[in-house]
């Protein structure tokens, strides 16, 4: 950058300094080569840091802040290194104060976006004051905190809907409707329905919390899967007849046992064939077929591959990729006309992730929707 840029970028930022080049009236100070100590001590330090000099410039920084800023910084003025005015604005102020301060750098890791934590704290040589600047990745911690802010969001939102109908429901039982036998019976049914609708909420939230909590514990108790398969499908097979679907199932002649939790598995089935008997009307059957074990290469060993298909109306590819994350819905309002509370999906990919299996999701408008489990064999 040259010296007319650098006064520009000052002038933007509030600091109407003629020259950033000559800012300090210490000229010996040499950029590179007299600071040999403070270089090996930037260099050891884990994290990205680097040491700004009392001439305003970078002095000496590590690996990790070359990494991190993107070029090579080494006797450059801090402006041209850094860049981002909130954390020229700290380094500005902890140069006139000796006051250490905290902002933020915003990077990236790859191809995804990073937030740093950057401490500017004073540090004094026998050269003068200058500046240790240290980064902190702070990304997961800002990703938890939206993660958290998003959750509550949406169980706010997914609760609002069935509490004011119940308010006002109560209101009307207690005032206009109150003699009205008929209009209490109608308003009583919704009233269950809309309570049925957060206790589901409720069930569904709790059991994503406990398979959240033991997702790292691969379980190990050998799971008869094929009778277990068998035993879930006949339970759906008069709720499927009740919808004017065939379900058909197809299973191995040998039994099919692998290591899993039958509870969890359980679910897999109940939610996948939930959903297919739900959004799969009008396809005319759900097909359930377990295969294997064989040699799967996504897991790099024997598997078993647990497939659920519809044949409805399908799900367009922009969908698919989000259908796993919690309260994604395609279709918001006939989702929770079937009672869905939009947890389903996500329950199911960290049960499949706690086996140390694959959750496989193919779709199209028009042709159905086919979702495939793939669980390690031993």
């Amino acid at each position: 950058m040259s010296d007319a840029n650098l006064l520009y970028v000052r002038v933007l930022h509030g600091r109407h300094r003629e020259d950033v080049n000559q800012t300090h009236p210490r000229e010996d100070v040499p950029v590179t080569g007299s600071l040999p100590d403070v270089g090996a001590l930037i260099a050891a330090i884990p994290g990205p840091s680097l040491y700004i000099g009392p001439n305003e410039r970078v002095l000496a920084l590590n690996d990790g802040a070359r990494d991190l800023l993107g070029h090579y910084g080494l006797g450059q003025h801090y402006i041209t290194a850094l860049r981002q005015p909130d954390v020229l604005d700290v380094v500005e102020q902890t140069f006139q104060d000796g006051k250490p301060r905290v902002t933020r750098y915003l990077g990236t890791i790859g191809r995804r976006d990073a937030t740093w934590q950057v401490t500017a704290a004073p540090a004094m040589l026998s050269s003068g004051r200058g500046i240790l600047l240290s980064f902190e990745d702070v990304t997961a911690v800002e990703e938890a905190g939206q993660m958290r802010r998003d959750f509550v969001a949406n169980v706010s939102h997914e609760l609002r809907t069935p509490l004011t109908a119940l308010l006002g429901f109560v209101e009307t039982l207690k005032g206009a409707a109150k003699d009205d036998p008929v209009a209490r019976d109608r308003f009583l049914t919704i009233m269950e329905r809309e309570a049925g609708r957060m206790s589901r909420l409720v069930e569904d939230l709790l059991s994503l919390s406990r398979v959240e909590e033991g997702e790292r514990v691969r379980p190990t108790d050998p799971l008869a899967l094929s009778d277990l398969v068998a035993d879930v499908a006949e339970f759906y097979r008069p709720l499927a007849q009740a919808a004017g679907l065939e379900l058909r199932v197809k299973l191995p002649e040998a039994p099919v046992t692998i290591p899993g939790d039958a509870c969890q598995v359980r679910q897999i089935l109940n939610n996948l064939l939930e959903n297919a008997i739900k959004y799969g009307r009008g396809g005319g059957r759900v097909d359930v077929s377990l295969t294997g074990p064989l040699a799967e290469g996504a897991l790099r060993s024997d598997g078993v591959r647990l497939v659920v298909r519809d044949h409805g109306e399908g799900i367009a590819s922009h969908h698919i990729a989000r259908l796993t994350e919690r309260f994604y819905r395609v279709d918001a309002h006939r989702s929770r006309e079937v009672g869905g509370t939009g947890l389903g999906l996500a329950i199911v990919k960290h049960i499949v992730n706690r086996h140390r299996g694959r959750l496989r999701i193919e779709s199209a408008p028009g042709q159905g929707s086919r979702f495939t489990v793939i669980l390690p064999a031993r």
